[in-house]
């Protein structure tokens, strides 16, 4: 799709905005076993006296990440009770657009429910136009345009020094796709909203025998904008013998919400070995997965050897192949997660892994009580 028909154009993810429970000691980890860089921050040193904000970034991947210090304002009251309800989760996945306020009228027009009408801020950086609108659960959209804006992320925030040294080579330089956990029963109301208000088509659709095991099941389906720069799988839970991560997700949750975020890196192998040596655990795979790879996978740029020495899952479809792998929970509640994804031609989703992965996130539920 051309961007003088595109009805909702995008340039792609702005950010993803965390609420949670100590923005420092986030914006640590972060850092320490993500590789992010510390670039900029809004606090009470700069005048904002309500919240912490820190902002990091890898590449063209940019989370925020805030928690409230003294609760002034409704917004401080909804990010406590946010926090509170849900556990540290995500509160906006942003997108960078070239017309905030066209996007947020289109939007608006075919049925979004607005939250902040578009509005400008200006500091010597220059001015950002921002608008919100509401997707499910308590998530947003704040739409950015930032083609005015030269600052480090946005006016209020002022540049800081990363929090630790860079590591050598970066881990991952891109959001690939967030998934969404919605209610069952939603998924279609969910992929129709972002289908009629922001023009995004289906890319994919998993159902049934694709994504099932002996316990649990899911149904999901994958919208996208025209540039294929923003995906969005959404997921639903699907009549099963036992609670599926879905149904887990939503309990743990209390609602729907940004599942995981997937991130796009060069070298999927120096991620993990970085990353596990951060402290970062990832899913496990049977040693059984790797027996039958090399059948229906094929050649990939990673040996098998190496693929199984790291728990990393490999599929192929008509376009290529990709290589991925899923962290466990990055919180105390089983809820958000990461997977680190490198791509060879292929823009699926690991389809030939669904099983694997929910077994695996089966074995960890069963750790946890919660199958």
């Amino acid at each position: 799709m051309s961007s003088q028909t595109d009805v909702f154009p995008v340039k792609g993810m702005d950010a993803v905005v965390f609420a949670v429970g100590n923005a420092k000691q986030a914006a640590h980890y972060y850092s320490t076993a993500f590789g992010m860089r510390l670039v900029a921050y809004a606090g009470p040193e700069n005048g904002e006296r309500e919240t912490a904000s820190y902002v990091l970034e890898s590449g063209g991947a940019r989370f925020v990440f805030t928690s409230v210090i003294k609760e002034t304002s409704e917004r401080g009251k909804f990010l406590n009770r946010h926090v509170a309800e849900h556990g540290d989760g995500v509160i906006d996945l942003a997108i960078e657009v070239p017309d905030a306020r066209h996007a947020y009228e289109h939007a608006v027009a075919h049925g979004a429910t607005g939250l902040v009408e578009p509005h400008e801020l200006t500091d010597e950086h220059g001015t950002v136009v921002l608008a919100a609108i509401a997707t499910y659960g308590e998530t947003r959209h704040t739409l950015v345009d930032r083609s005015r804006y030269t600052g480090p992320y946005l006016p209020g925030f002022v540049a800081r020094e990363p929090i630790v040294a860079a590591p050598e080579k970066r881990f991952f330089q891109a959001i690939d796709h967030c998934v969404g956990n919605v209610e069952l029963g939603k998924m279609n109301e969910w992929v129709a909203f972002y289908n009629k208000v922001m023009g995004f088509t289906n890319m994919k659709e998993f159902v049934g025998d694709d994504i099932a095991t002996e316990y649990s099941a899911l149904m999901s389906k994958v919208v996208a904008d025209g540039t294929r720069k923003v995906k969005f799988p959404l997921n639903e839970p699907a009549i099963a013998k036992k609670k599926s991560q879905i149904d887990e997700y939503l309990e743990f949750y209390g609602g729907p919400g940004v599942q995981h975020i997937a991130l796009a890196t060069n070298d999927i192998v120096a991620t993990v070995r970085a990353m596990r040596a951060a402290g970062v655990q990832f899913l496990d795979t049977p040693d059984s997965y790797y027996d039958t790879l090399g059948e229906w996978v094929g050649e990939t740029r990673v040996p098998l050897d190496e693929l199984r020495e790291l728990k990393i899952l490999a599929d192929r479809d008509e376009d290529g192949y990709l290589l991925q792998i899923f962290t466990k929970p990055v919180q105390d509640r089983p809820t958000v997660f990461f997977e680190m994804i490198e791509r060879h031609g292929s823009m699926g989703f690991g389809k030939g892994n669904f099983k694997a992965l929910f077994q695996a996130i089966e074995r960890e539920q069963e750790l946890r009580g919660n199958l």
